[in-house]
């Protein structure tokens, strides 16, 4: 049930359903992109990505001092029917503005 909890949880913010949005439209993008694309300081969109992650919609690759996050494969049921209601609304996602620094 704590899961359950946790994935309803996550939904509660529009700030995290553009953020969802975003990376599942968009695929696999660093945090420093969501960052860019976003105009929010990273601290914030982090904390945003733990509560996605732990509500089991994100996973995360972490490549050197870079984290890349995507869609967790293979999803459940559940989780695919609010990713498809998501993209039913009419949200103002960003563009992918890509920023990382090399």
């Amino acid at each position: 049930m704590d899961i359950f909890l946790k994935t309803i949880g996550s939904i509660n913010d529009e700030t995290r359903l553009r953020i969802l949005n975003f990376i599942d439209v968009n695929g696999e993008v660093c945090v420093c992109d969501i960052e860019n694309s976003f105009d929010m300081i990273q601290s914030r969109i982090s904390r945003h990505l733990k509560i996605l992650k732990e509500a089991g919609f994100l996973k995360v690759d972490r490549r050197g001092r870079w984290a890349y996050y995507s869609i967790r494969t293979p999803l459940d049921e559940f989780r695919q029917s609010i990713l498809k209601e998501i993209s039913y609304l009419n949200m103002n996602v960003p563009k992918l503005v890509k920023g990382c620094n090399l």
